[in-house]
């Protein structure tokens, strides 16, 4: 590099635009002390669909566990059954127990984990399954949302007047 060349900060490190953005955000309505011990980042579908999808609230919340050890797209979350337990106020054979039916109902994929001269050690939990699930109910939602904001749109413009209802006698 030559004399005559300058540097700008700028130049050396790049502006993170996302990340610092929506950090900063979480920050501020959570509060900073709070966000620095971690976040997890979850699709608004998977609480909106639950119903839809089948979960009951602990399954949901086992879910939700495994989601926030979840920190690598291409590593699969592998949180000991007790661990979660002691999270989610359950025994471990509870756990046990969500996790199979996740499991059978095609949300979760558990993948044994073994070490040499240890044997096993905890599952790892194949999320995709959650994954596929959300995508394939995404388009129905969305038809829902854009026709909300259709039917919003249209209340707005002058002269709307609603379809009028017809109620036949019985």
């Amino acid at each position: 590099m030559s004399d005559d060349t300058i540097t700008t900060e700028e130049e050396v490190t790049p502006k993170v635009v996302g990340k610092v953005r929506s950090t900063k955000q979480s920050a501020e309505k959570w509060g900073e002390e709070v966000i620095t011990l971690g976040f997890c980042v979850l699709p608004s579908l998977l609480f909106r669909a639950q119903r839809r999808l089948g979960l009951n609230p602990t399954q949901l919340a086992v879910l939700l566990q495994l989601a926030d050890f979840w920190w690598d797209p291409g590593r699969k979350p592998f949180p000991k059954k007790a661990d979660l337990a002691e999270r989610l106020s359950l025994s471990a054979r509870q756990v046990q127990r969500h996790i199979a039916e996740l499991e059978k109902a095609g949300f979760v994929r558990r993948i044994e984990r073994t070490v040499a001269r240890r044997g096993k050690i905890s599952n790892a939990y194949d999320l995709s399954g959650l994954v596929d699930k959300l995508k394939a109910l995404e388009p129905q939602f969305t038809a829902a949302a854009e026709e909300a904001r259709a039917l919003r749109k249209a209340v707005t413009k002058p002269g709307y007047r609603p379809a009028a209802k017809t109620t036949e006698a019985k």
